[in-house]
């Protein structure tokens, strides 16, 4: 079956598509990705997301997400007759579990005009099966990436900093979780200062960290939370931490010392010795990140390190037409569950 999957991440900067092709059931799903596009938001359409992450009201989040349901069939349309199935992530813009998880895009717009059935809702699903919503590609990880006789770790660096731990196939052995905050934080502060973000990662990268600053905000009771726990955005703000550094260079290498050292506590705390960790999202393309991981870790950057969200949803959907369980319970905190629903082209 060739599932065409649309992942948009906590970074808010636009959707990542993924055409897939895949057979078997598990343990055994074989794949195999025949296309990737990456569009970004525009401008003023990220504007909208970020905005309402923070303060929109009702009709705003009602225009935005019909306006990202015809955002995403546009970036899809690329793929028309090529997919027998759409899976679809949504944009999450408020992520408070276990009260509530909140994606918008109307999948309706794609499923009419794509002229396929598309599949979403996975997070509403598992939050409202007793889970966090989230990380969802858990299971998929496994799947996609297990290896006998070996201890990976799959780490997506978006906005929000998430892993995958597994040895070898064994789901027994999976755990899954966030380990706090991402590129998201960074992003907030390339935005604030006004900078190109190749100079933000130039800056960054000759820097000192404020040592007082990250001691503060590595006390977070975040950090010390075992899994499985999600977090967001929501907490995850310039606004919410303090001291801030003046300094523009001290405040950016701050920022991903803060990504880089909460990621390795958590590995350190929650996880134990790894084989190999492979590391996808738009931080794997930050060098000044990627550089403080690999002075305690195994790391090696994905071929395409944007592929991996949007082909686990596509297995998301997949496994779901299949009639299979497509969330594992002990990756988000609830059950085996078939996550999802079905919206028809009619």
């Amino acid at each position: 079956m060739r599932v065409l999957g649309l992942m948009s991440g906590t970074s808010a900067d636009g959707v990542d598509l993924v055409l897939a092709e895949f057979s078997g059931s598990p343990p055994e799903v074989a794949h195999r990705v025949l296309d990737h596009r990456e569009v970004a938001y525009p401008q003023d359409l990220r504007a909208r997301v970020l905005r309402a992450m923070r303060q929109a009201d009702t009709r705003e989040i009602a225009l935005l997400h019909h306006d990202l349901g015809r955002f995403y069939l546009e970036a899809a349309l690329p793929f028309k007759g090529k997919a027998q199935l759409v899976a679809l992530s949504g944009q999450t813009v408020w992520h408070e579990p276990p009260r509530a998880t909140f994606q918008l895009g109307e999948p309706s717009h794609l499923a009419l005009g794509l002229g396929v059935p598309v599949v979403y809702g996975f997070r509403s699903m598992d939050l409202a099966a007793g889970g966090q919503g989230a990380p969802l590609v858990a299971y998929p990880d496994l799947l996609l990436y297990g290896e006998a006789g070996k201890r990976k770790a799959v780490h997506n660096l978006g906005g929000i900093s998430n892993l995958t731990y597994f040895r070898g196939k064994d789901p027994d052995s999976l755990l899954a979780f966030d380990t706090g905050p991402g590129i998201c934080l960074f992003d907030e502060g390339v935005q604030t200062l006004g900078l190109p973000l190749e100079e933000a990662v130039d800056l960054a990268e000759r820097a000192t960290p404020d040592e007082e600053a990250l001691a503060q905000w590595l006390r977070h009771p975040y950090f010390s939370l075992p899994p499985p726990k999600t977090t967001g955005r929501e907490v995850w703000r310039l606004g919410n931490l303090s001291p801030l550094p003046q300094e523009a260079g001290a405040l950016l290498r701050s920022l991903l010392e803060l990504t880089a050292r909460s990621i390795l506590q958590a590995y350190r705390r929650f996880v134990g010795r790894v084989d190999r960790v492979l590391l996808a999202g738009g931080g794997a393309r930050n060098r000044v990140l990627v550089g403080l991981l690999s002075q305690e870790l195994p790391v090696e950057v994905m071929g395409n390190p944007k592929v991996r969200e949007a082909l686990a949803f596509a297995l998301l959907g997949y496994l779901y037409a299949q009639g299979e369980v497509n969330v594992l319970g002990r990756a988000t905190g609830g059950r085996n569950l078939r996550a999802g629903q079905v919206v028809y082209p009619g």
